[in-house]
């Protein structure tokens, strides 16, 4: 059996309406020829019989693209531009138990395996956090005073710390983007050191690493595990960070509607040893990790935290009371607070 393409692209309703083919009131007449073919579709089958709970996707022409995209190994153009192409029995199937796994609430990225962030594609799984778009201004914004910290220093290597580095996707970005962007010959690349408590997390980031930088650029990234800075030594010119900042509560909360990202990377309101702080703003870990910024940033270090709308205000007085100074919150493409910037005055380091 097999089903045309276009066909396929056209019943993108699929993934956000009911899926049983009498319920669809479709008067297209390649719908009708697709609707004909799933009926005797065992992967179809499967997901109509499935039992879990029905997820109604607010991307559903998006998340189909992003299947196709995977299972044909094609970028979106082609999608749009081939519609002739057709997919085989094996590839269907594929395609519909992606639908399966999208009804529960899984995210895409988890499905495909893949995230694109900053331009970059990343390995994604269910122990790290899905890369945010909104993460991409701490990105942006960090670049840049890197860049200019780099041409105004060049007589010294940078050292930049990604803390709670999951994916390592703030990282890898900004490496890659002072390579490939600001055209930083590889001898005046930063050293950076990119941390996370979960060894699993560690092991994607490793995998991107290997995935985004060649030999020479990946022996300029090392990677430990640590309970924020306990295991790790020396000072750093940069620290970046996106740590768990939702609210404890909440965060359980948003883990109901089946998105699976691990509640480790969530959750702001744990103590040191990884269990609940009793607290209730999603700061326990920033007021922890704070301080320990402070001991471990360089005279003259800057710092990047992402806290989102639920704590940036906090996280900047948090900042002020530890003697940062220029502490200033940036907003996200949507105009929300996101990422908060400290500098630490001192003796000039670089």
């Amino acid at each position: 059996m097999i089903i045309k393409q276009a066909r396929l692209l056209g019943a993108r309703v699929l993934v956000s309406e009911t899926v049983t083919p009498s319920a669809l009131n479709f008067q297209d007449s390649s719908l009708c020829a697709v609707l004909e073919t799933l009926e005797n579709n065992d992967a179809f089958q499967s997901l109509e019989s499935s039992d879990a709970p029905f997820f109604q996707s607010p991307s559903s022409s998006l998340d189909v693209d992003c299947f196709l995209q995977k299972i044909l190994s094609k970028p979106r153009a082609y999608l749009l531009a081939h519609g002739e192409v057709e997919l085989s029995d094996e590839e269907l199937n594929q395609f519909f138990n992606c639908l399966k796994k999208r009804r529960t609430g899984l995210p895409v990225a988890y499905i495909t395996g893949q995230k694109e962030f900053y331009g970059y594609n990343f390995t994604v799984t269910k122990d790290v956090l899905i890369p945010k778009p909104d993460t991409e201004v701490l990105v942006e914004l960090a670049s840049i005073e890197i860049e200019n910290a780099i041409k105004a220093n060049p007589n010294s290597i940078l050292t930049i710390c990604d803390m709670c580095t999951g994916s390592g996707c703030i990282a890898l970005s900004a490496m890659r983007n002072l390579l490939d962007n600001s055209k930083i010959p590889l001898a005046k690349l930063p050293k950076f050191t990119a941390c996370d408590i979960s060894q699993k997390a560690l092991d994607v980031a490793k995998l991107n690493a290997d995935n985004l930088l060649s030999g020479k650029e990946r022996e300029r990234i090392r990677f430990i595990r640590s309970n924020l800075f306990e295991a790790v030594p020396g000072v750093f010119d940069f620290v970046l960070t996106n740590p768990p900042y939702v609210p404890g509560k909440e965060a359980r909360e948003l883990l109901k509607d089946g998105r699976s990202e691990p509640l480790l990377a969530l959750d702001g309101d744990v103590n040191e040893m990884g269990d609940t702080s009793y607290t209730s703003d999603g700061l326990a870990l920033i007021r922890r990790l704070v301080p320990q910024v402070m001991e471990h940033l360089a005279p003259y270090g800057r710092v990047y935290i992402e806290s989102g709308e639920y704590n940036a205000d906090k996280t900047a007085f948090l900042l002020r009371k530890e003697g940062l100074s220029e502490v200033e919150t940036y907003c996200d493409l949507s105009g929300m607070p996101r990422v908060t910037r400290g500098k630490k005055n001192s003796t000039l380091h670089f």
